[in-house]
């Protein structure tokens, strides 16, 4: 009994070891995918990027290959006959260049300005720039002190209104208003206002005259605004009482006019302690935007301003290099060696991108014919590299490039696919016609590139993907190149090498 118990025991613990043992297998290999809730992240990786089309055809004999333009445009130069015999790359007719030929400048100087662009901001700013910028700070400063210096004398002058304004009214009160009427309480009342406001902003002046720090000058000028418009108010109120009663005619017009006067300068003085303080504000924000103009242009560049002038220089290498293209397909080569069979156009003549007025026949007594689907045909150029494997020699991989391309679809099965033809780089003796043909077109091939799964990527009006960092999730716009064969997609701009995205 005992023996049989520590048996199953150890039995037990070996299959929780095994246990053990395949999960830290599966995670060391990635299996396990790090998750927030139901999210699985994955991180953008610099790799290669390869599409192949795989499809499977038959080994036909040589037919006449059609051959014509990718583009229309104006013959420049044919130069072969019915019956030349060419070899491969024989260039058989060519378009004129001049168009295209001014648009590749273009396009090379466009390139040279994103280059020069992105150069400079890596490099970041010289110091000839800084001091640009150093001199537009210490320039906003010097205003901002003077702003705060002219407040100075604009305070004193205001505080010196006021105080004239207080005896002015103290001589009329003594002169008319010393009986303790109506008239007389208000005028007396409103004397004693102007006074606690001369009293109150007094200190607060001398203070920021002996002290000139901003704190101070600026509270200063908020109390010396309100004490102006109590004086203000005061001094109206105290010349309606002029008016009143017995005061209309006792009160003399020469001290109504003083009153009026002094009103009018409290005013003034009111607007340009106003003034002084917008101007500070306005240079306060002067000298603020200096200082961040300085701090942008002494630091180092942001990686999304790093991304956005990568992308500019991309597109402007991918539209050199589509110019360059267009130029070398304005010229037709004869995709193997062959014999003209046909010739339907002259030098001067416009074609067009439809039209097939060469054709030659191939020395080759075989060529592969393949069927392609509609979605797949549009990745597939004349001189794209083949891997053939043919069914009898299964073992073997043979090498060919595709050399035509049927510009007519055919239906089969209600699916739409479109013709093309291999020719082999070297034939095996004993293959026939009517053999089968497993084909792989290599259609592009990009290297070092950013690389994400196709299951993150998020098509509708936008490209976007999520991603993620610190536990949150943020939707991005990204620029997304070749599709590969592996379900990967190249990002050509919005994120970088490390970052996480989420996948569906």
């Amino acid at each position: 009994m005992l023996k049989n118990f520590f048996k199953k025991l150890n039995k037990k613990w070996i299959i929780a070891g095994i246990i053990v043992l395949v999960a830290i297998i599966l995670f060391s290999n990635g299996f396990f995918k790090k998750e927030n809730g139901v999210l699985k992240t994955e991180k953008v990786i610099l790799g290669t990027l390869i599409q192949e089309v795989s499809e499977t055809g038959m080994l036909k004999p040589t037919k006449e290959i059609k051959l014509g333009f990718k583009t229309a445009g104006r013959i420049e130069k044919i130069n072969v006959e019915v019956g030349d015999a060419v070899g491969e790359g024989t260039i058989i007719a060519s378009l004129d260049k001049i168009q295209l030929f001014i648009q590749l400048n273009q396009a090379q100087a466009s390139l040279a300005v994103a280059q020069s662009q992105y150069d400079k901001l890596l490099a970041g700013s010289t110091p000839e720039e800084i001091k640009i910028y150093e001199n537009a700070r210490s320039s906003a400063q010097q205003d901002l002190d003077d702003a705060y210096s002219d407040a100075l004398n604009t305070l004193d002058d205001a505080y010196l209104k006021i105080y004239n304004a207080y005896n002015t009214v103290d001589t009329i009160q003594y002169s008319y208003f010393s009986i303790s009427d109506q008239e007389g309480i208000k005028v007396v009342d409103n004397k004693a206002l102007i006074n606690t406001n001369l009293n109150a902003v007094k200190p607060l002046l001398d203070e920021a005259k002996a002290d000139s720090t901003p704190e101070k000058i600026d509270n200063t000028i908020v109390e010396m605004l309100a004490s102006l418009k109590n004086t203000s108010d005061a001094l109206k109120t105290i010349r309606e009482m002029c008016e009143q009663g017995i005061y209309y005619s006792k009160v003399s017009s020469t001290d109504k006019t003083s009153l009026d006067n002094q009103r009018s300068y409290v005013l003034t003085a009111f607007t340009n302690t106003t003034n002084a303080q917008q101007t500070i504000n306005s240079d306060k924000i002067g000298l603020q935007t200096a200082e961040d103009d300085l701090v942008l242009k002494k630091a180092k560049p942001r990686q999304e301003d790093i991304n956005y002038y990568s992308a500019k220089v991309q597109e402007a290498q991918a539209n050199i290099l589509s110019l360059q293209h267009q130029i070398a397909d304005a010229s037709l080569r004869a995709p193997t060696d062959g014999t003209i069979t046909k010739v339907d156009k002259k030098s001067g003549e416009t074609v067009q991108a439809t039209e097939m007025p060469f054709s030659l026949i191939s020395s080759d007594p075989l060529q592969v014919e393949v069927d392609i689907y509609e979605e797949d045909i549009v990745k597939i150029k004349k001189d794209n590299p083949v891997d053939i494997i043919i069914a009898a020699f299964p073992t073997e991989t043979l090498k060919g490039k595709v050399i035509s391309i049927d510009p007519a679809e055919k239906v089969i099965a209600g699916v739409v696919y479109y013709g093309i033809t291999i020719a082999f780089d070297e034939l095996k003796d004993n293959m026939k016609p009517g053999m089968t043909a497993d084909v792989v077109i290599k259609t592009a091939n990009k290297e070092n590139v950013l690389i994400i799964p196709k299951g993150a990527v998020k098509k509708n009006d936008k490209i976007t993907v999520l991603v993620y960092k610190d536990g949150i999730t943020e939707e991005r716009e990204i620029q997304i190149g070749l599709e590969g064969n592996d379900n990967k997609v190249e990002v050509v701009s919005g994120l970088s090498e490390g970052e996480e995205i989420v996948i569906k």
